[in-house]
């Protein structure tokens, strides 16, 4: 059956759709042996033969992947100043992961890593607005007026933020422990909300996707997901069909 070529790309893994077709865009994919930058191309993978920088593209069985990152490793593939990178956490797993979306290098807790190009980018979509629970304790004691207003919107770096669920776990003499809910991925978006308030952020970690939540699954540590774990993702309903993955 026919698809879009950046569609493919996405299935196969290779990379998000909107990445997917950036490669395009750099003519670094061939249809039958011949480049092709148009972006509504169609192609068959059942019948064509489809290469990215000159290596035909696998329809692999898909993997989804609950990771529990540790401080100190870098949310990427590859890094050029030769820290530890997650994909090296999943090693031992005979596919090529990626990490949805990401957490800067201090920042602990849930990383999903999947060769589906298509979950990665619903999860990132605003339209899915899938929710990412965090655990973030900052300096001091703010206020309900600060709090009121993180949670109702905040401007950062001249974007304001959509509405947060923030609530308070627990208060010590000098910093608080906050559960905070946000469905937007902006680069060190919980950080900088509390900046903005003056509240710094001293220890943060993702608790959850939707409702799928880390639980005590060890640090360093990963186990695979099922189709019941991405229903929990996408509040029951996952929003395209997924093959040749358990129950």
């Amino acid at each position: 059956m026919e698809e879009r070529l950046q569609k493919i790309l996405a299935k196969a893994g290779i990379a998000s759709r909107r990445r997917a077709e950036q490669m395009i865009c750099d003519g670094r994919i061939q249809v039958n042996g011949q480049v092709i930058n148009e972006m509504g191309y169609k192609a068959d993978p059942g019948l064509d033969t489809i290469t990215c920088d000159g290596k035909p593209i696998d329809l692999e069985q898909k993997m989804y992947v609950l990771l529990n990152k540790p401080a100190g490793y870098v949310t990427t593939l590859a890094d050029p100043q030769g820290r530890p990178v997650v994909s090296d956490l999943v090693a031992d797993i005979p596919l090529r992961l990626f990490p949805v979306g990401r957490l800067d290098l201090e920042t602990e807790g849930a990383l999903l890593m999947t060769n589906d190009g298509e979950l990665g980018n619903a999860i990132l979509h605003p339209r899915f607005e899938v929710n990412k629970t965090y655990e973030a304790t900052v300096t001091g004691s703010p206020s309900q007026d600060k709090i009121r207003l993180l949670e109702q919107g905040i401007e950062i770096e001249g974007i304001k933020t959509r509405p947060a669920a923030i609530r308070v776990l627990k208060r010590f003499k000098e910093q608080t422990l906050f559960e905070v809910i946000i469905h937007e991925g902006k680069k060190r978006q919980v950080r900088k909300m509390f900046e903005a308030i003056n509240h710094r952020v001293l220890y943060l970690k993702r608790t959850a996707y939707g409702a799928l939540k880390l639980g005590t699954l060890p640090s360093g540590k990963y186990r695979i997901l099922g189709q019941d774990d991405l229903k929990k993702i996408f509040s029951g309903k996952i929003p395209f069909t997924i093959k040749n993955i358990p129950a």
